[in-house]
């Protein structure tokens, strides 16, 4: 029986994969575009506007679901409207039960009208620190992590490879690189990814969405990757035999023995054609022989979608119970970029005896 959406509300749940500027309230969008004076919006209907957001993603290419992001890099060009949407984000996050998240966002993206790049990380922490307090207010506590990202098509990853370490101290816990996979290899990035090593910070790279194996080897092997952004096309060096048996070569089984975590996000990967459909989507196959695969959300907005939700989707496709979406979130958990005692302590504190909790309800209800 397929877990509601409420059950699946009530959860504890823990996000790695989520983007600041994918993640806005269309309400939020539409009065930040007005404080603003940003002028190019589709629509100044929060319900309209919703719907655009969702529909225009839905186009089966990386590439046309990139380009929604112009909208909302638009209204965040100012501290105000950063630490409003990082607060928002929290609280958001917080309701749907999400107890840990990390969520990135590209500092490059917000400069255009004259803040600087300490600027830009200074106001989403901020935002990230009043949506905390507000979730614990409300009964929700929630821990906001940050990783800054770097964008592959452009030329500023040690410039923001600094950042992280500067700021590892107030919230930043690692890097990323994303954008356009094809044409822009994670290694054009290698001297930010080696002087990351170098400080002892950690990071992620988005690989295997829109480009193949290539992609994550060059991930792990030459920039040293300690988690994938996506990795769905880790399926492309899987071979399933006539009896329905699977055979991994030499990257997937090297990817499985390490337990490297695969940050995957069903619906965005649907929608970006990385996946036919949820049903379809290779994390059903990857959770059966033992991956480290982890549930997210990726951009809310364009998906439509909620951390819950996805959780939801997947027990409706592969029969996920209660138990499935506490090894994934344990997953999630031991993969995010805290230091362990606090991994650990989240682990056995919240999400545990949140999942024992909710057993023991089902338990007695018959």
């Amino acid at each position: 029986m397929t877990l509601d959406l409420e059950t699946c509300r009530r959860a504890p749940k823990a996000l790695l994969h989520d983007h600041l500027d994918g993640g806005l309230r269309p309400q939020s969008i539409v009065e930040l575009a007005e404080e603003s004076g940003y002028p190019d919006l589709p629509s100044t209907d929060p319900e309209e506007l919703g719907r655009w957001f969702a529909e225009a993603a839905d186009s089966g290419s990386l590439v046309r679901y990139l380009e929604t992001f112009s909208h909302t890099v638009g209204v965040l060009q100012s501290a105000a409207a950063l630490r409003r949407v990082a607060r928002e984000c929290a609280e958001d996050l917080a309701a749907d039960g999400v107890v840990y998240a990390e969520i990135r966002f590209a500092p490059e993206l917000h400069t255009s009208q004259g803040l600087s790049l300490d600027q830009v990380v200074e106001a989403v922490l901020a935002g990230f620190a009043d949506g905390e307090q507000a979730a614990a207010q409300s009964g929700t506590p929630i821990a906001m992590r940050a990783l800054l990202t770097a964008m592959r098509t452009a030329a500023r990853s040690t410039e923001i490879a600094q950042l992280v370490v500067h700021y590892r101290d107030a919230g930043v816990v690692g890097f990323d690189i994303a954008g356009a996979e094809e044409g822009y290899p994670p290694t054009r990035h290698l001297d930010a990814f080696e002087y990351l090593r170098r400080e002892n910070a950690h990071f992620t790279i988005h690989a295997g969405e829109a480009f193949g194996l290539p992609s994550i080897w060059e991930a792990i092997q030459w920039c040293g990757a300690e988690r994938l952004g996506h990795g769905v096309r880790i399926m492309d060096d899987i071979t399933l035999d006539d009896a329905g048996r699977a055979h991994l070569g030499r990257l997937a089984a090297y990817v499985r023995d390490r337990r490297v975590p695969l940050e995957m996000c069903p619906s965005s990967n649907v929608q970006t054609g990385a996946a036919a459909s949820i049903r379809e989507h290779p994390i059903g196959l990857l959770r059966t022989l033992g991956f480290r695969v982890t549930v997210n959300t990726d951009n809310r907005l364009m998906s439509h979608t909620t951390l819950s939700r996805e959780m939801h989707l997947l027990s409706a496709a592969f029969g996920y119970r209660l138990a499935d979406l506490q090894w994934l979130t344990v997953n999630a958990m031991k993969s995010a970029f805290i230091p362990f005692d606090q991994r650990l302590r989240i682990i056995n504190e919240v999400i545990k005896p949140g999942y024992a909790a909710m057993a023991l309800a089902d338990l007695a209800m018959g």
